[in-house]
């Protein structure tokens, strides 16, 4: 199985590293698939607002909901995130080199969200990095039995394991 997860330690740093890793991949030809996702500060000082770009070229689908200055809750619009699911499985199904999903969060623990698709990828053996915070790793390392391997967030590390999981791929081309 080729399943790799990366975490940053930083707020909103996973995003970005994922964010440059898939523009890299889509300069050097590799036929991307999934989500990156976009924060975006806001004027009023709220919390950032949450876009996901599916690739490799498609839509970005705002996936935070504004819910007010005093709310505490998830803002995460599970609509837009189920839109942004259906998208990437659609470009999964038409043949992909890899699928990056930008977090392994919340939905996906429960079920939902992301989690078909990964294991459709797998099951195609389609190599998959998912992005994941403290949070939710117990769900993904279960959801994953203990078959994914941790990578470091920087770009050389990233790369080399996509170059080591893709290259039979690109043999056959």
């Amino acid at each position: 199985m080729k399943l790799a997860y990366t975490m940053a330690p930083g707020r909103g740093d996973t995003d970005l590293v994922l964010e440059r890793l898939a523009t890299d991949l889509a300069a050097r030809g590799l036929r991307c698939c999934g989500t990156v996702q976009i924060n975006s500060e806001r004027c009023d000082a709220g919390p950032c607002d949450m876009d996901v770009r599916v690739l490799p070229d498609g839509a970005v689908l705002r996936i935070s909901q504004d819910l007010g200055p005093q709310a505490r809750g998830c803002r995460l619009d599970p609509t837009a995130l189920e839109t942004a699911v259906g998208l990437v499985a659609a470009d999964l199904s038409s043949g992909a080199d890899l699928l990056i999903v930008n977090k392994f969060g919340k939905h996906e623990a429960e079920g939902r969200g992301f989690r078909n698709v990964i294991a459709e990828a797998i099951a195609m053996d389609v190599p998959v990095l998912v992005g994941l915070n403290a949070l939710n790793r117990p769900a993904f390392e279960t959801f994953a039995e203990g078959l994914a391997i941790q990578l470091p967030p920087e770009p050389e590390a990233l790369m080399a394991w996509i170059d080591e999981v893709t290259a039979p791929a690109h043999e056959l081309v």
